[in-house]
């Protein structure tokens, strides 16, 4: 089978059963970790601050005055 055929196959599954075999398919991957996905999990974790307190966001213009001051 190529792999377009397996993807089809796979779409056609129960979502249930989708779920299990990506988890499966993930499971079977080495974890490794760099810097852009760190970087994307510091993104995720600010967006979760601007979600639970949307009062402590800055706009670009505060954001580059706050970098002027701390030089």
């Amino acid at each position: 089978m190529t792999i377009e055929e397996i993807e089809s196959s796979a779409l056609g599954l129960p979502q249930e059963k989708r779920a299990k075999l990506a988890a499966s398919l993930l499971g079977s991957l080495p974890a490794v970790l760099d810097e852009e996905e760190e970087g994307i999990d510091e993104a995720l974790r600010r967006s979760r601050e601007m979600d639970d307190d949307p009062g402590a966001e800055m706009t670009w213009k505060e954001v580059k005055a706050g970098l002027r001051r701390s030089d």
